[in-house]
């Protein structure tokens, strides 16, 4: 027996190991996510006072297979499955790791591209309906009902890993790392995010934008220890204390983004992998190669986050007039109205014009605007910084123009 590890833990890291092996045994996907989700519950209950087993995964496979035979019995119209199933006096416990095989599965082609991120990002990513619905700026109402009809529509075949499904699976895995990244206290997820990708690139080591994408995690997520301040607030980029970057993940994160790179055509992935590596080399920051990149990134995938923030490389190289003007295009843009990115930027570019009033009004909004706890001190610390003699409580700041 050993210590009981948090629940988020047992979620995030074995239960998608014991779903993959169920689907794949049984062929069914939503009987066997419930099942597993009951034996997770069960092994709340009971593993801290009796201990955590030596093999957790075996644990949790052995109680997830009998509740799904249980829930099998009790179908009139699963009786075949029954007598198959009953059969099996205990169930094999996989030696091989099958969620990567789960992440395909997750991105079948029955499904709209949003169920697809949506399936992943609970059944192999771990997250809560809540964190979903939060990253796809819907109410959790909905996103509960459209989990539900994916895990309803697919019916499992044969797993295998189908390429055609990788843009989708790699997006997923995008959404989980920044989840975890911009929630300061979630590193569980931006971990997960890179097990899992380094799984996907363990298969397909060949793929640019897969060996991009792992570049760009580990570069990113190498800052980590210096991003925030023991007090937990958020340190901008140019303020944070290089010595405390991960090293040996920048320097692993450096030569994927080169190898990357050399692919014959290049992605939003690779691309952002060497915005990332211009970014962690040593000496002053090359904000013309920056800028440059962003332009080519706008160009092979228009976003208007990447039009924001070629808008802070513009303002370093030609000044805050630049980038404010540059800002005034996503005016019109729907998915910008009111985000609390874009007036963060916004207030932070109009700070350095010396146009400090406007500038505390916008870091005020903006900061109501977002959930991230962190974020939102570090935007009512602009605030009150421009705004001498304000308090705490009604507060509300700018924008950090990267972390």
């Amino acid at each position: 027996m050993t210590a009981v590890p948090p629940i988020e833990d047992l979620w995030r890291e074995v239960a998608p190991q014991v779903l993959g092996a169920l689907v794949r045994r049984y062929g069914q996907f939503d009987g066997a996510e419930d099942a597993v989700q009951e034996a997770v519950l069960a092994a709340t209950a009971q593993w801290p006072s009796e201990g955590v087993p030596a093999n957790p995964r075996a644990w949790l496979m052995t109680v997830a297979s009998r509740r799904l035979i249980d829930q099998m019995r009790s179908d009139h119209a699963r009786r075949e499955r029954e007598e198959a199933a009953s059969r099996v006096a205990a169930p094999d416990v996989p030696d091989t790791d099958d969620t990567l095989e789960l992440l395909f599965l997750c991105c079948h082609p029955a499904l709209t591209p949003p169920s697809q991120m949506a399936l992943t990002l609970r059944a192999a990513g771990g997250l809560t309906t809540a964190e979903i619905a939060r990253a796809f700026l819907v109410p959790e109402a909905t996103m509960a009902a459209r989990i539900s009809r994916a895990k309803q529509k697919i019916r499992p075949g044969t797993f295998l890993v189908d390429v055609t499904r990788l843009p989708v699976v790699l997006h997923v895995l995008y959404l989980i790392f920044n989840e975890g990244y911009t929630a300061v206290d979630r590193v569980d997820l931006a971990r997960e995010a890179i097990r899992l990708t380094r799984l996907v690139h363990a298969q397909l080591p060949e793929d640019g934008e897969v060996t991009g994408l792992l570049a760009l995690m580990l570069l990113t997520h190498a800052r980590r220890p210096a991003r925030v301040t023991a007090g937990g607030d958020l340190v901008p980029l140019d303020e944070q204390d290089r010595a405390r970057w991960d090293r040996t993940m920048i320097a692993e994160g450096m030569e994927l983004a080169k190898l990357s790179a050399g692919a014959a055509a290049l992605g939003p992935y690779q691309l952002q992998a060497a915005i990332a590596a211009t970014h962690a080399s040593d000496g002053a920051t090359d904000w013309r190669q920056i800028h440059g990149l962003y332009l080519i990134l706008e160009r092979v995938a228009p976003n208007p986050m990447v039009r924001l923030n070629r808008a802070v490389a513009l303002a370093e190289l030609d000044g805050p007039a630049a980038g404010l003007g540059l800002l005034a295009t996503l005016d019109d843009d729907p998915r910008m109205a009111g985000h609390h990115r874009l007036l963060s930027v916004r207030a932070h570019l109009l700070e350095r014009a010396g146009e400090t009033a406007e500038a505390a009004a916008l870091y005020r909004q903006a900061a109501k605007g977002t959930a991230n706890a962190a974020e939102r001190r570090y935007l009512e610390s602009r605030f009150r910084r421009l705004v001498p003699g304000t308090n705490r409580e009604g507060d509300g700041g700018g924008s950090h123009a990267g972390t």
